[in-house]
This record gives structure tokens, C-alpha cells and sequence, in this order.
């Protein structure tokens, strides 16, 4: 009996000390949490399933949804750098993984290491080995991944390119030479937005023109940007040019992604975003009511970007800011978010039965493509060329004079320290 008793009050203990850390995890937070973002408008929804599981998971906890509209960010990295340097972060802020943060905010030192948490919660295996590099310095890890976008797409809708019997280029010649017949029938044959769209249409210009070796090697400081092979993706660039609208500096992304749903124009060059936008604004079926090809001249290769989130020193609610960033980071979070937002999991293990069929495709070939670091979104410089990139490229779009884009440009990487 008396053994009886001791196994008992033994099985009783070992429960208690079980079931203390338990305890210690189901504490409820409590207070705010201001997520800051651009994700708004056709992109909001894939936030809201983020916020809805951690509002789900913290009850207790009154969320602010800080956006700043703007595409890729361009206006709201303005309010963060004030909010930055004035003392007064956000709880944790959206940044494109990469150069955009470690050169930026890591350099000034007003970021958390993220290590423990990632060994915590055992990212350290589940993301790649790669991606882990590339949001980490030897001094820590600096964000938290939600999502693997890819930058180099070419968009078009198939019934509307038999309609006006031509196909998807898979080279710029092979473009170059349809759309004069685009034209001839009224079609604008590539579809072009404001100014932060024009980065993101010459980084895959460059691209095609430069090989991979040579884009890597721009930003190893190991090419000029005015080498002789620099000077040509300029020159390449502004060919590509003379065949989009002339209204682009006044349309959004979306917009110009419309062109080409409704037939205005044939083509557009713009990251998988625009599958989240015809999937689930549109309601448009991958394969079906739209198409995609790797942009002109760069089959093969993954231009890619990742969507993450960082902890800043003094952010008002710390606690509830990691509960934040757990969520990004699980399994859970990311299947959630990115078939919305038309990205693929920045995990390893994500369940692809959840995602439609272009990101399907996207998860095979960034399995086996060459990757290469996106430039307009964050992966590839710091903010110094970033911003002055952007000025070079106005200086382009009125002079067209390739010789001096490149100097410029040579000119911004020596200050920028590639």
C-alpha cells in the first residue's frame, strides 16, 4: 500500500513539473501590438490571416495594424526611418530580408539579435541554410522569414495572347520580335507602373543581359556598372522600354497588372504578387485565366526576395512582439499567409497541397534554379544605392543615355561601399 501511495504522489510530482512549463507558455499577454507594414488594400488579407491566428492565439492583446500604402515599400521605410531615429520604433516592422536591414538598421545597432529565438523554436533547421545566412551577419540573426517571393515573372493571359496570335517570349529577340504585331492591333505588348516598377523591370532586364555569374558579381564589387557588360543591360533596358505605356508613371502595380487582364496590353514583369492579386482579388485560376513564364532570358534562374519582420531595441511591448514573430515563423503562420499573398513558404516543410498551382511551380523551381538576390526589393544592396539607384533611373527615363546611367550607378556603388 505504502508503495502504492509513493508511486502515486511520485506520477503526481512528475505531472506537476511537466505541466509547469505548459503553464508558464499559456500566461496570457496582455497590452498592444502595432505591427508596422505596407501590406494594404489587395494585400491586406493575407495580413489579416496572420493577425487573426495570433489574435486567436492572445485574446487579451489589442493589435494596431500600422500600413503605410505604397508599393514595395517606398513610403512607408520614409515614416519608419523618422519613427527610427526619433526613438519611437514600432513593435516589430516589415523589411525585405537582407542588405535593406543589416545595412540599415543592424549597422546602426538598433536591432535584436534573433538567434535565441530561432534555436528556441528550431528554425535553424526547418529554413534554409542559405536564407539563414542572408538575414544574419556573424553577430546574429536579424529578422524572421514569412514568405519567398520571386521577382523575375512574365504575366499574360493565354486567350488573349491566341486571340492575337502571338506566344510568350521566352528571350527579349523573341519579344522584340512580336511586338510590332502587338502594336499594329492597338496592344501596348508590355505593361508598365510608377517608378519603383521601373527598378523592378530593369533588375530582370539586367539580369537577362548580364548572366547570373555577372549579376553577382556587381554586387561583389568584382564587375563596374560601367564595365562595357553594365553599359549593355542599360542599353538593353531602354529598348525594352519603347514598348510600354506611356502612362505608366501614373498607374499602381495593380493597375498595370489590369492592363493585361483586361487586354490593354500583352505582358507584364512583376513578382508573384500579382498572382496573389489575380487569384484572390480577381479570382482568376492559375493556368487557366493567366499564364506565366520566367521573364525574358532568364529561365533557370530565381530572382528572389523575402518578406520578414524584426524585433527593434525599445519596442513598447517585447513580449508581444515575439508571441508576433513565433507565429511569422511557424509552419502554421506561413500556410496560412502566403497562398493569400502569393508567395511560397519560406520553410522547408510547408504543406504545397495548400498553395495553388502557380506556387506550386514557384516551390519547384526555387528548389532547383539558380537564385540570385533581388536589387528594387531590399536582397541584393544596402539603402544607400537603393535610394540613389532610384534617382538614376529617373535620369534614365528622361535622358535613355546608357553611358551615363552606368557611370552613376558606378559612382552610387563606390559610395555605398559594394
Amino acid at each position: 500500500m505504502k508503495r502504492t501511495v509513493a508511486t502515486l504522489c511520485l506520477a503526481l510530482v512528475a505531472a506537476l513539473l511537466l505541466s509547469a512549463p505548459q503553464a508558464a507558455q499559456a500566461k496570457q499577454l496582455t497590452g498592444e501590438l502595432e505591427i508596422f507594414s505596407w501590406w494594404a488594400g489587395d494585400e491586406g488579407p493575407a495580413l489579416q490571416a496572420l493577425i487573426d491566428i495570433y489574435k486567436k492565439q492572445n485574446p487579451q492583446v489589442e493589435v494596431i495594424n500600422a500600413t503605410v500604402t505604397g508599393g514595395s515599400g517606398v513610403n512607408a521605410k520614409a515614416v519608419l526611418k523618422t519613427r527610427m531615429l526619433g526613438g519611437e520604433p514600432p513593435d516589430s516592422f516589415q523589411v525585405h530580408a537582407g542588405q535593406e536591414l543589416i545595412g540599415t538598421w543592424v549597422k546602426a545597432g538598433r536591432m535584436e539579435d534573433l538567434t535565441p529565438l530561432f534555436k528556441e523554436q528550431g528554425w535553424m533547421d526547418v529554413f534554409p541554410e542559405g536564407l539563414v545566412k542572408l538575414i544574419g551577419t556573424k553577430d546574429g540573426i536579424w529578422s524572421v522569414p514569412v514568405n519567398v517571393h520571386r521577382s523575375n515573372v512574365l504575366w499574360y493571359v493565354p486567350a488573349n495572347l491566341k486571340k492575337w496570335g502571338v506566344e510568350a517570349p521566352k528571350t527579349w529577340d523573341d519579344f522584340f520580335a512580336i511586338a510590332p504585331k502587338l502594336k499594329a492591333q492597338g496592344v501596348v505588348p508590355l505593361a508598365l507602373a510608377q517608378n519603383w516598377t521601373c527598378n523592378h523591370l530593369w533588375e530582370s532586364v539586367a539580369l537577362a543581359s548580364l548572366g547570373a555569374d555577372n549579376w553577382d558579381a556587381l554586387w561583389s564589387g568584382k564587375l563596374k556598372f560601367d564595365s562595357p557588360e553594365g553599359v549593355k543591360a542599360w542599353e538593353l533596358f531602354g529598348k525594352v522600354l519603347e514598348y510600354t505605356n506611356a502612362d505608366a508613371s501614373s498607374l499602381s502595380w495593380q493597375q498595370a497588372t489590369d492592363m493585361v487582364i483586361d487586354g490593354r496590353a500583352a505582358f507584364n514583369i512583376m513578382g508573384d504578387w500579382a498572382a496573389g492579386y489575380m487569384y484572390t482579388t480577381k479570382k482568376m485560376q492559375p493556368g487557366k485565366d493567366f499564364g506565366w513564364l520566367a521573364s525574358p532570358g532568364t529561365t533557370g534562374e530565381f530572382m528572389f526576395l523575402a518578406d520578414s519582420f524584426g524585433l527593434p531595441k525599445g519596442a513598447p511591448h517585447r513580449d508581444n512582439a515575439l508571441a508576433w514573430l513565433t507565429i511569422l515563423g511557424s509552419r502554421e503562420g506561413s500556410d496560412a499567409f502566403n497562398p493569400i499573398k502569393g508567395s511560397i513558404s519560406a520553410r522547408k516543410d510547408s504543406d504545397l497541397s495548400k498553395y495553388n498551382g502557380y506556387l506550386q511551380s514557384a516551390a519547384a523551381d526555387w528548389s532547383k534554379d539558380r537564385v540570385v538576390g533581388s536589387l528594387a526589393h531590399g536582397v541584393a544592396a544596402n539603402e544607400t544605392f537603393m535610394g540613389g539607384f532610384a534617382s538614376v533611373m529617373e535620369m534614365f527615363l528622361k535622358t535613355k543615355n546608357a553611358k551615363a546611367a552606368a557611370k552613376a550607378c558606378q559612382q552610387l556603388a563606390d559610395k555605398a561601399g559594394i
